[in-house]
């Protein structure tokens, strides 16, 4: 009964690494689009602005868009490393 269990710990282990790592990629990612995308470059306020304002102008909002397209990557990065580690490592 303990090697079933310990089996399926695992399991759960590697899809909650990979969906951590998933979404730590996702988050850098979107970071760097954020500082290089707008007018002013870096990630001074001015930087964060101009980049979430020209990330939001991709579907043809504002700054607020620009939130919502900043976080696809890390909530992408997130299910692919959950279900990557999950086939991998969660046999």
């Amino acid at each position: 009964m303990s090697e079933e269990k310990s089996g399926k710990e695992l399991k759960e282990l590697a899809g909650s690494i990979g969906a951590v790592a998933g979404t730590g990629a996702g988050i850098g990612t979107s970071i760097a689009a954020i500082s290089a995308s707008g007018a002013v470059a870096g990630t001074s306020a001015a930087g964060i602005t101009s980049g979430l304002a020209a990330m939001g102008s991709l579907i043809g909002g504002g700054m607020l868009a620009g939130v919502f397209v900043a976080a696809v990557p890390a909530v992408v990065g997130g299910f692919i490393g959950y279900q990557v580690f999950n086939k991998v490592f969660g046999k």
